[in-house]
């Protein structure tokens, strides 16, 4: 009888040595019921920097101004990344491709807060024919722009959009400056209780701050970084760790903005346009965890 309760007693100190082993602060994973990773990324920071291509929804722009107030519908846009070359590798150009960067802290194990700059592009297909309403004057805004033959009234009517009515991009850029919470879920560890693959969830608010290049009828130009709305979205994506804190991420995030204050001829407090965009972003980024 001694025998087996020496041998009990000894099976249960293995057994507790065992959980014992396991960080509390390590948090759980939902591919993994028990985590036996051997270090906590609570309190450190992380910083990546990559690029993305982007695609947008149809949106409907909405112009205002004196003697006009009409609405583009359907509008369909795209991104316009840089040819891969020497741009992604000249420190001094860095930032002329579509370009992601962010900068976080790990508040828990398996959460982190971060700081984001997501840099996109938006450019309107010209030409293209949408639907539009509302009416255009013989002479918008003020000093006057003439119109053409594109002055009336609208009803749901088809119309060619092309250079002469219209250019609108938002190509340096379409910038999303934003707030994150994220959540990270182990996939793969290695024999050292290291990351290795890691999924990571999260949502980001924030504003946005294009540099706008629109040209009304011939008035406008690619106006000065202005908060022309707010936005939201939601991400999802994958971790590598390859070499001590270096990591490669590959994430997809998908997000709808509000631009209320666009800046269209240029002409602040005269002339502006609105939009909402929901945008898909898939962007690849080096990072570094400290």
């Amino acid at each position: 009888m001694r025998k087996i309760f020496l041998t009990i007693g000894a099976l249960a100190l293995s057994v507790s040595s065992l959980f014992a082993q396991e960080n509390p602060e390590i948090g759980k994973s939902i591919f993994k019921p028990r985590n036996l990773r051997t270090e906590s990324n609570k309190g450190k920071f992380f910083f990546f920097w990559g690029y993305n291509f982007s695609s947008y929804a149809k949106s409907d722009i909405h112009f205002t101004g004196p003697n006009y107030d009409f609405i583009l519908h359907d509008v369909k846009a795209g991104d316009r990344p840089t040819k891969f070359g020497s741009t992604y590798f000249d420190p001094s150009r860095l930032t002329i491709p579509q370009f992601n960067l962010h900068f976080g802290y790990y508040i828990k194990d398996n959460y982190s807060i971060s700081l984001g700059w997501d840099h996109m592009k938006y450019v309107v297909d010209i030409p293209q024919q949408v639907k539009i309403t509302g009416y255009i004057g013989d002479e918008i805004s003020k000093p006057g722009i003439p119109t053409g033959n594109r002055a009336g009234q609208y009803k749901g009517d088809m119309i060619t959009v092309d250079s002469a009515m219209l250019t609108f991009e938002h190509t340096d850029g379409y910038n999303f400056a934003s707030v994150g919470l994220e959540r990270y879920d182990d996939i793969i560890n290695n024999r050292k209780g290291q990351q290795v693959l890691t999924m990571e969830s999260g949502v980001d608010v924030g504003l946005l701050i294009p540099r706008s290049d629109v040209h009304l009828f011939g008035e406008g130009g690619n106006h000065f970084w202005n908060i022309a709305g707010y936005g939201a979205s939601a991400k999802v994506g994958l971790h590598y760790r390859f070499y001590k804190g270096l990591y490669l991420q590959g994430n997809f995030k998908t997000g709808w903005t509000d631009l209320y204050n666009i800046r269209t001829t240029g002409r602040r407090g005269v002339d502006k346009a609105t939009q909402q965009i929901w945008f898909f972003e898939n962007y690849w980024a080096l990072g570094f965890r400290f």
